[in-house]
């Protein structure tokens, strides 16, 4: 063997290993499972000869801003009135969100208040018993539906296969680079889930377009961060399936700026890491290829930034003490893969650093904040886990500022 070759045996492996876990996880899987929804028809669901009763059961903490607009746009959609029940959930809401909703009685919207507040889902786990659907959506109130996202909600559930229906979260056009970015993000992932649903069931939902069986509906124990991923996999482990409704859209605005989307990500990542720690009893084992999409889809994300590292830290390696080349260079990263691979690396954090700190108009200034976007988003995993480790995450969200 090479002497270069055995004073740098690692390299190459920390380096495929990391890159191979990012590659996967953000093209490998959604490319596997598009191919395999392939040998699939496309889902096609009639409206039913009767609708179905429906709760819109709306969880708000302080929304005194939008409680007003988000009741109006549900007044309006279109859905039998006689077979909608609204439910307004606003435990420990300190400000005038209680007085505004409850001004709206007259016009059919309930309102539920207890002064302490434990969290989203211990209020959604307060309202259960005051729903009369027999199907509850589960909406938060700072997003707005467009007028027939009921219809295509419900239509799925004349399958009795379906448990769960998840709509589709799409942001308002934005010009500058964080509300670009975090759009074409909910595009990529829209595409993940359609293909996913097309496969059998999609494993993952949009918390405030999100649609159940009442009978399906497990409490959720204190301290549960992610709400909306728990009772989706209640859902998967009773035998039934999601189906995801691109045509019933969520609108709402993007994050206030890119501190408070770091802020949600990390929450995120946290409630993430501990579904992790519950995956066990969570996951539905007698269907191995629904337990392949949700760790391929939902626990190898949160570790793409160590993957990450380990691809820099491999090409850094074998630029310092480059392995021989030969054959197999290109696994060893024997020279000139090394500088490759090390130099693609340093141009895109670059590129991060240039889209994150330098404010360049237009397109060339969308497309540099892509990277900063995704570094920001692997950042926020890793303080994710410290928040999951140190116990720094509350099942009571602080509540991140969206723009006006």
């Amino acid at each position: 063997m090479d002497k270069g070759a055995g004073r740098n045996r690692w390299s190459g492996a920390l380096f495929w290993g990391g890159a191979g876990l990012v590659a996967y996880s953000y093209l490998g899987y959604p490319l596997l499972v598009t191919l395999l929804a392939r040998l699939r028809p496309a889902p096609r669901f009639a409206p039913p000869s009767e609708w179905p009763v429906l709760t819109l059961l709306i969880a708000a903490y302080n929304e005194e801003k939008v409680i007003a607009r988000k009741i109006e746009n549900v007044l309006a959609l279109k859905y039998p009135p006689e077979r909608l029940q609204i439910l307004i959930a606003a435990d420990g809401s300190d400000d005038a969100t209680v007085d505004i909703a409850r001004g709206y009685a007259q016009r059919g919207v309930e309102v539920l208040y207890e002064p302490r507040r434990a969290g989203k889902m211990a209020a959604i786990n307060r309202a259960m018993p005051f729903v009369r659907g027999e199907i509850v959506v589960f909406s938060d109130a700072n997003n707005l539906y467009e007028a027939d996202a009921l219809l295509h909600l419900a239509a799925p559930f004349g399958d009795p296969s379906v448990g769960g229906v998840s709509g589709a979260k799409s942001l308002l056009e934005e010009e500058d680079s964080l509300g670009a970015s975090e759009g074409l993000y909910w595009k990529y992932e829209s595409f993940v889930k359609a293909q996913e649903s097309r496969l059998g069931t999609c494993t993952g939902v949009a918390g405030e377009i999100f649609a159940i069986r009442r009978e399906l509906f497990v409490p959720a124990p204190r301290g549960i961060i992610n709400d909306d991923f728990y009772l989706m996999m209640q859902i998967l482990r009773r035998g039934y399936r999601i189906v995801y409704q691109p045509q019933a859209r969520s609108v709402e605005r993007a994050s206030a700026s890119a501190r408070d989307e770091v802020e949600r990500r990390s929450r995120i990542v946290a409630g993430r890491y501990q579904a992790m720690r519950y995956a066990p009893r969570w996951l539905p084992w007698r269907q191995p290829l629904r337990v392949w999409q949700v760790v391929s889809h939902k626990f190898t994300r949160p570790l793409v930034p160590f993957g990450m590292l380990a691809a820099l830290t491999g090409a850094l390696g074998a630029v310092l003490c480059p392995p021989s080349g030969g054959r197999r260079a290109w696994w060893r990263l024997g020279p000139p893969c090394n500088a490759l691979a090390f130099g693609g690396q340093v141009l895109f954090y670059l590129a991060a650093l240039s889209g994150k700190f330098f404010q360049i108009p237009g397109k060339i200034g969308k497309a540099l904040y892509l990277p900063a976007f995704l570094v920001d988003s692997n950042l926020a995993a890793l303080q994710g886990l410290w928040r999951f480790l140190h116990g720094e995450q509350p099942a009571a969200w602080r509540r991140v500022s969206r723009r006006e």
